[in-house]
């Protein structure tokens, strides 16, 4: 009987999806989805055709440990890092990003982050899945980059969280929104070289004793929404893998074109 019942509820189940994919699909031809950046109709919500031209997508081959990419592809016996990531690699093990940080990109985060359109968020988080794809398949669970509790009652929602989960669900990972938390109410990155960067946040993070417990030898994929100089990223991994971490990663919107060529 319980085999019966379990097959009637797939049964059902399935036939409710269709239904509503089906619901969907005559509610886009009455009302098309709008791009995000636009009142143009698109196929699906996303961006307009000549938005969508303009972004600077990272595509392979790319640095493995900070997701800038190579001007030409080396081959099988070239190194897998580039120059500054040998000489001096980053606390997280490896980064990529979905597309360089540029007059195209900029305008699309900068709503999303401080505009408070969160329609943004699964459309990153689908770039993120396709950009990261090796690092989510390696990665346990996921982990946001936390905002403190005075910038997140101004700003409203963390939008790294906002990308992460859809992300982690699409994935079936672990979404650890709450492990990780910030400590101190740390001034805007923005304007600060790569020094003032690091010095801003080297304290910044610490991980909960319920996220001690989660994270504890597993490998963690940490959001965020833009590389810079790699210094949030670094005090976030570094939190997580004193706490007992595997492995971090870090996968992020976009990314500067010289992360390591700021204004020391």
């Amino acid at each position: 009987m319980d085999e019966q019942d379990g097959g009637w509820r797939r049964a059902w189940e399935g036939a409710g999806r269709q239904l509503r994919g089906a619901g969907r699909g005559l509610a886009d031809l009455i009302l098309p989805p709008m791009a995000h950046d636009s009142r143009e109709a698109t196929a699906a919500a996303g961006l307009t055709p000549d938005a969508w031209s303009r972004i600077r997508f990272l595509e392979a081959p790319v640095c493995d440990g900070c997701g800038a990419a190579f001007e030409y592809d080396g081959g099988a016996f070239a190194e897998d890092r580039c120059t500054a990531c040998i000489a001096q690699p980053y606390v997280f093990q490896r980064a990529r990003a979905a597309c360089l940080y540029d007059e195209a990109s900029r305008g699309l985060i900068l709503r999303f982050k401080h505009g408070d359109q969160q329609q943004f968020a699964p459309l990153f988080a689908r770039w993120i899945g396709r950009s990261a794809a090796d690092l989510v398949e390696a990665a346990d669970a996921v982990v946001p980059v936390p905002l403190h509790p005075l910038r997140l009652l101004s700003r409203r929602f963390n939008q790294a969280a906002e990308i992460a989960r859809p992300l982690a669900r699409d994935a079936g990972r672990d979404y650890l929104p709450d492990s990780l938390v910030r400590t101190s109410h740390t001034t805007s990155q923005g304007g600060k070289s790569q020094r003032g960067r690091r010095l801003n946040v080297r304290k910044a993070f610490a991980v909960t004793e319920v996220g001690r417990r989660r994270i504890r030898g597993r490998r963690i994929l940490l959001i965020d929404d833009v590389l810079t100089t790699g210094a949030t990223g670094d005090a976030c991994a570094r939190a997580l893998l004193d706490a007992g971490a595997r492995g971090v990663d870090l996968a992020v919107i976009a990314r500067v074109r010289n992360a390591r060529e700021l204004t020391m």
